[in-house]
């Protein structure tokens, strides 16, 4: 009897128009978890991005969002603030910026459509987003959010600390994940009979401009860097 098909978890917070290396993870994953359930982090990737300009400068796109006053909010209850024309501006943006791009047509005018429609939380806005860009791309890795999946964690003051993740029912069998850090993990699981092979120990997160250290050394987790964007001189807000 040969060895039972490994499957691969990857889990990622959700972000506004995400970078290259986002798919390529979610390209090489059986089953993608969007990590929407930690704290948001404040001028962080998770409401705005950065394009580059016709002088070749680096002009910001950012979502509005509405957080004050609910303390350390997760990413799934962050608000969008409706009252700015945000996705009308950041559409603007694309195409003044990308008008003599050869091949910006249809993705303009489709990602025009999905940002214009009435938005009332990030994840929804970051996840439709990411979705859409997937499919340009011709990835259909199943996705889901890890605030779906029921699992208890617990914090140590301002830091999400290692908790356990338990299988994930999926077809054909049992996905184990492991909850990384900021930037994401990766982890590799069995599929056995719909009962998993082992349960991952859950990574912890990922210090400020640190990398993804697995407790157990997983051979198949992703490290990645993640850092915070100040503006700085030079740099232009869209």
């Amino acid at each position: 009897m040969g060895e039972p098909a490994a499957t691969t978890a990857v889990v990622l917070q959700p972000g506004y128009l995400p970078w290259l290396g986002f798919f390529d993870q979610m390209r090489r994953a059986d089953v993608f978890v969007y990590y929407d359930d930690v704290q948001f982090d404040k001028n962080g990737w998770r409401n705005r991005n950065r394009v580059k300009s016709t002088d070749g400068r680096p002009c910001w796109l950012t979502v509005p969002v509405r957080h004050r006053g609910e303390g350390r909010p997760a990413i799934n209850r962050i608000g969008i603030d409706r009252r700015a024309p945000w996705a009308r501006k950041h559409v603007g943006t694309l195409r003044q910026h990308y008008s003599a791009a050869p091949h910006r047509e249809p993705y303009l005018s489709e990602l025009e459509r999905t940002l214009s429609r009435d938005w009332t939380r990030l994840v929804d806005l970051n996840c439709e987003v990411t979705r859409l860009m997937a499919g340009w791309r011709g990835i259909t890795t199943p996705t889901v959010l890890a605030s779906e999946l029921n699992v208890e964690g617990r914090r140590s003051g301002a830091r999400m600390v290692a908790r356990p993740v338990r299988p994930v029912q999926w077809p054909g069998g049992a996905c184990v994940c492991t909850a990384g850090g900021g930037g994401g993990a990766r982890a590799r699981g069995r599929r056995r009979d719909g009962a998993a092979d082992r349960r991952a120990s859950a990574g912890r997160r990922l210090r400020r401009a640190g990398s993804a250290r697995h407790p157990h050394g997983c051979p198949g987790l992703a490290r990645r860097r993640t850092f915070t964007a100040p503006v700085r001189a030079g740099d232009s807000r869209c």
